[in-house]
């Protein structure tokens, strides 16, 4: 195993320095075609079923599309880097993916039965940092997922920020802002992997006491990151039991939401699964929203409402 300092420059001291040194992605395919035991860096052939993902890989999300558009470029070239390894010790015989699960979620779709891949003999350690090092590198990993995998290194494996940020390449603050992330309640958390707010919309939210509800807010403006950093300054400068203006000057609606109807919204917005706000005006008539983010969330509120009051319970 090479020198743990060597993992922030990528994968190159695994697969061999001189494949590093050219980029020459075809020597791996010229080493697979060697067979079992052919290739001189170990580089050999694999049945597809005989592997597997890694419970310790820290990406969760893989996109539908990019996978489908690799498929097509898996068919025509074949895999051309090989799949980093490690023997699995729940299933003798079997492998599990530290590097690649792309590349084999891929060359299923492909209708290809063998892959390049290159055994190694890591640990626990060494095998997290790999996968989240080569997801970093490849800017695969969401936010969420970048965060966690920086938590289990430093919980789980006992490194320090400092030599964290070195292994994964990363300054020191960065590493420390993502960790911020994870202090964030779990819609929130949702919403960053999901896509809807960014991490820079994330940290904006983090100093309120009430994060979930004005992330919901940006998403529904579609605020970008200086506005929410605005919006955030604000609601800190308010009193705790109010938040942001939602109406306009002269339409009737109340300037602040008390903590009953924001409590209310979250109440609300548990039960649906969905977004909701609350707008009182001074005369004591509103209007309910519910911000669904697709049809089928569309089709269910619908149906609750016709089934009548029991079928939100």
């Amino acid at each position: 195993m090479a020198k743990r300092q060597t993992l922030g420059r990528g994968l190159s001291a695994l697969f061999g320095e001189d494949e590093a040194e050219t980029g020459d992605e075809s020597g791996a395919a010229d080493g697979a075609a060697a067979g079992e035991g052919g290739g001189g860096r170990g580089i050999r052939l694999m049945a597809i079923d005989r592997l597997g993902p890694s419970p310790l890989q820290p990406r969760r999300q893989f996109d539908e599309a990019s996978l489908d558009e690799l498929a097509e470029s898996l068919r025509a070239r074949g895999v051309l880097q090989p799949l980093l390894v490690r023997p699995s010790a729940a299933h003798e015989g079997h492998y599990e993916i530290v590097a690649g699960e792309r590349r084999w979620r891929a060359a299923q779709r492909a209708g290809l039965h063998e892959v390049p891949v290159l055994p190694r003999d890591l640990d626990d350690r060494e095998t997290l940092e790999v996968a989240l090092v080569e997801n970093l590198q490849r800017q695969d990993l969401n936010p969420m997922e970048e965060a966690e995998g920086y938590r289990r290194l430093l919980e789980d494996f006992g490194h320090g920020q400092e030599a964290l940020a070195e292994v994964v390449g990363k300054s020191r603050s960065h590493v420390a802002n993502t960790l911020r992330l994870l202090h964030l309640p779990e819609r929130v958390r949702d919403m960053v992997s999901e896509g809807a707010l960014s991490a820079g919309h994330a940290r904006a939210l983090l100093a309120l006491e009430n994060p979930t509800v004005f992330a919901e807010e940006v998403v529904r403006k579609g605020l970008n990151v200086r506005q929410t950093e605005t919006l955030a300054r604000e609601a800190q400068d308010r009193p705790a039991q109010t938040r942001p203006r939602r109406g306009s000057p002269g339409d009737g609606r109340s300037t602040d939401k008390d903590t009953d109807t924001l409590a209310l919204e979250q109440d609300l917005s548990a039960r649906l699964g969905m977004a909701v706000s609350i707008d009182m005006k001074a005369n004591g008539t509103g209007t309910v929203t519910v911000a669904w983010r697709s049809l089928d969330q569309l089709d269910e509120v619908l149906a609750r409402l016709s089934a009548g009051p029991s079928a939100a319970d």
